[in-house]
């Protein structure tokens, strides 16, 4: 009986890998492409350019490389945080110039023990400077008692402005109801006071007058209870509030 004849290797039936050969291509360009995205989503040109010249000598093939045009230039784009830094920088300036006003007037105070009748803060509206009205009016009167002019000269020449800014006075009284020869109301005694100490500040600084105005809201804006003759004579103030030129947001304020 004939022995059955065994293949050889290479009559063994030869498995077809061409399909091996573009998979690899689009698997290579794949790649390329997205290295080309990422490095053109860069700004920098400089790493962009390095990219480029390794990539042209893996795939140049006979002529350019296809990565051999130049590096895209980009559009600056604006730039909102240097905007808003810049806005932020103004608006510090300003609150720097208002802080230091507010460290002369807190120095002033101190140095004459006057700190339970002057107080200041620096609101959001700008510096505001709270005087008591018994260190400057006797009761029921709107001109400044004589003993208290040179204090009141003091303190509107330590409200120098450093640039032309609007300033803002006003009057509060307590509920106590008032109707005498001068004033038939408290709102009439709350402006007056008002007035008479923006003359003050204006003839002892060279300030525009029209950057300047009174207003008085009587016994209608209390910061405490009208309940203890201490709150009433809290409520009993003159305040004076000197307003930023720059707003947080970065806006500028023009003085009118």
């Amino acid at each position: 009986m004939a022995k059955k004849r065994k293949k050889k290797k290479h009559e063994i039936e030869h498995i077809n890998e061409s399909w091996l050969l573009p998979y690899a291509d689009l698997l290579t360009l794949l790649l390329a492409l997205f290295i080309v995205l990422f490095a053109s989503s860069s700004v920098d040109e400089g790493r962009f350019a390095q990219m480029s010249q390794v990539f042209n000598e893996i795939f140049e093939s006979g002529g350019s490389g296809i990565m051999n045009e130049s590096a895209p230039t980009t559009t600056p784009v604006p730039n909102d945080s240097k905007g808003k830094l810049e806005e932020n920088s103004s608006y510090l300036e300003d609150q720097k110039s208002l802080e230091e006003m507010q460290d002369n007037l807190d120095e002033y105070i101190a140095v004459n023990e006057l700190e339970n009748q002057f107080e200041t803060e620096l609101t959001v509206e700008g510096l505001l400077l709270t005087i008591r009205d018994s260190v400057l009016f006797a009761s029921g009167e709107a001109t400044i008692a004589p003993q208290y002019i040179g204090l009141a000269n003091d303190i509107s020449r330590l409200l120098t402005l450093d640039k032309p800014r609007q300033v803002i006075i006003t009057g509060h009284t307590d509920n106590i109801p008032i109707n005498n020869a001068q004033f038939s109301s408290n709102w009439e005694l709350s402006v007056m006071r008002a007035v008479e100490f923006l003359k003050i500040i204006v003839e002892n600084n060279e300030v525009n007058p029209n950057l300047f105005s009174a207003k008085g809201y009587g016994e209608y804006k209390p910061i405490v209870p009208n309940d203890t003759l201490e709150n009433r004579g809290k409520n009993r103030r003159v305040e004076v509030l000197i307003q930023p030129l720059v707003m947080e947001d970065g806006t500028a304020i023009i003085p009118q």
